[in-house]
């Protein structure tokens, strides 16, 4: 199997984190965020192509959803 190398850039606080715990086999855990990312991209990628959604659909949903949610902060 032929292996693409990766390059993260990750902040201080999260370096130091990781080696104090050299023992996790944190190559391992990457691949398995990435291989997850690809399968939720997979996912709605299928899902896309068979939903009848469409953009005006989702535009008129975010909007009620958006005044529902303005309702329910106004009555606190």
């Amino acid at each position: 199997m032929k292996f693409m190398e990766l390059k993260v850039n990750i902040p201080e606080e999260i370096r130091i984190i990781i080696e104090k715990n050299n023992n996790i086999d944190w190559s391992r855990i990457a691949r398995a965020a990435v291989l997850q990312k690809i399968r939720e991209l997979d996912f709605l990628k299928n899902f896309n192509s068979k939903s009848e959604f469409t953009e005006k659909d989702a535009l008129e949903f975010g909007k009620r959803a958006n005044k529902k949610v303005a309702e329910k902060y106004r009555e606190i």
